[in-house]
């Protein structure tokens, strides 16, 4: 493979990065202010509550759900049972208004009616989710995705996560959702620069967006030469080759592979 090809393949992959490079440095900014806040409580001596929150959270998260055409379909604050001190489960989250099947914007925000009561039949754990149990292992930004969000979207979502730590503790996390047919009109496009084929696989395996039509959101992407290119990028920490027809690189610290064959 000669090195003007090779050079090409590593900017689609750094464009792939570009998309999500956004969206991380959103995360990350909320995680700074939410921890700023929670020292804020604590210097006034004061517990932190929902109801002093919430108006807080919203003043984040809207500006991102507001932009025409953005990616960001969802966003807020999810507590650790116990907190806050007016709500034991807490989940503040919003959510851009969207059309139907042609995914327009319809400018409107609206939280999300979260069920905090565990007692209820519709009551759901958010603790066992994974982008609520990877960062609480790791203190780490997490991806989580393509997955159907039953939570909050019904469709196909991915979700990137931050823990939000006050002292020693994980007090919750920070988070964004965007529709993967979002993404898909984001990354696809790049994708098309690409000779042959190019797909984004998660950790997974599971395909977040490709050039190839055959190719469905949600799906493992298979075939021994991509087994090999994928295993070789991981045990190497850089690009990986089945041959030079398959190759498979990582799109910077997103946690997502570029799969190329020709």
């Amino acid at each position: 493979m000669t090195g003007t090809v090779a050079v090409h393949d590593e900017r689609i992959a750094e464009r792939i990065e570009g998309t999500f490079a956004p969206l991380f440095a959103l995360v990350e900014s909320w995680r700074t202010a939410v921890e700023d806040e929670f020292r804020s409580s604590a210097a006034r001596g004061v517990a932190p509550t929902a109801a002093v929150l919430d108006p807080f959270l919203e003043a984040l998260a809207r500006p991102a759900l507001t932009v025409p055409g953005g990616l960001v379909t969802g966003a807020g604050f999810v507590a650790t049972p116990g907190v806050l001190a007016d709500a034991p489960w807490h989940l503040a989250w919003w959510l851009r208004e969207i059309h139907g099947l042609d995914r327009g914007d319809r400018g409107s925000v609206r939280r999300l009616d979260a069920v905090s009561d565990p007692d209820s039949d519709q009551f759901r754990d958010y603790r066992q989710l994974e982008w609520w149990k990877v960062p609480e292992r790791t203190g780490r930004r997490h991806v989580t995705g393509p997955y159907v969000d039953y939570l909050c979207t019904d469709d196909y979502t991915v979700t990137v996560t931050a823990p939000v730590a006050h002292g020693a503790r994980m007090v919750g996390v920070v988070g964004i959702d965007v529709h993967v047919s979002r993404l898909e009109r984001a990354i696809v496009p790049i994708l098309r620069d690409a000779a042959g084929s190019g797909t984004v696989v998660n950790g997974s395996g599971r395909v977040v967006a490709s050039s190839d039509s055959h190719r469905v959101t949600g799906a493992l992407l298979r075939g021994d030469d991509v087994h090999r290119a994928v295993t070789a990028l991981r045990e190497d920490g850089a690009t990986g080759s089945a041959d030079d027809a398959t190759r498979a690189m990582p799109c910077g610290d997103t946690t997502l592979v570029l799969v190329l064959q020709r």
